[in-house]
């Protein structure tokens, strides 16, 4: 009798085990998938909004309306506009204008990865290093079918607990991406508008600064 639940322990975990490697593969695929298909656009237009919840702060869903912003990406470049800030990445220095205060900082590369969040020029890689993953639940929302994928950062110490990616599996987009902070803040950014392949500016992604010593700002 002690063999016989013996052998099915091993064989029941060498079966959960299998299955976890399989839903792992499966993530990596449609991973794969969304990173080739979204990288391969020469520019991406992006409309979103974002909300935040924390119920140990008391900030519950719906207490404040939600935060718009918008963001054009072409390779590693990327401008954008979001909580009266805009950020602006030419590939290799970041622009960081403060409309609200009229000063703008200029800083050798991009936000580096320390903290552990997602930024923009990382969006479509940020999973191949630093993360476990699996499929999550499968939804149907707003009549789009849904594949979420549950990240979970190696590094205990990262300030992020999980990530959520939810996939439109019908044009291999992200719909979603959800943060779980370490401080029990739960983050939702929400494509809400999506255009590839736009006629852009060559100067785009490049700081116009007459423009803006002409407004009074400063510039550091």
């Amino acid at each position: 009798m002690k063999k016989h639940i013996a052998y099915y322990f091993i064989f029941s975990f060498f079966t959960l085990i299998s299955g976890l490697q399989a839903q792992q593969a499966d993530a990596k695929t449609l991973l794969d998938k969304v990173s080739k298909t979204m990288t391969s656009y020469s520019n991406m237009s992006i409309e979103f909004s974002s909300s935040l919840t924390n119920e140990e702060a008391g900030i519950l869903e719906g207490d404040e309306p939600p935060i718009k912003g918008d963001i054009i990406i072409s390779g590693e470049k990327y401008l954008l506009n979001y909580l009266g800030t805009t950020f602006l990445f030419n590939g290799k220095n970041l622009v960081v204008i403060n409309h609200d205060e009229k000063e703008i900082n200029i800083n050798e590369g991009d936000f580096d990865n320390e903290d552990g969040f997602i930024y923009p020029s990382k969006l479509f890689s940020f999973y191949k290093e630093g993360y476990t993953y699996k499929l999550g639940a499968k939804k149907t929302i707003k009549g789009k079918k849904i594949q979420f994928i549950d990240l979970t950062p190696i590094d205990s110490e990262s300030e992020i607990v999980q990530v959520q990616l939810a996939i439109d599996i019908k044009v291999n987009h992200i719909y979603q991406l959800i943060q779980l902070g370490a401080n029990a803040a739960k983050t939702t950014l929400t494509i809400t508008d999506f255009k590839s392949n736009q006629k852009l500016l060559p100067t785009t992604f490049t700081l116009n600064k007459a423009e803006y010593l002409k407004k009074n700002y400063s510039i550091d």
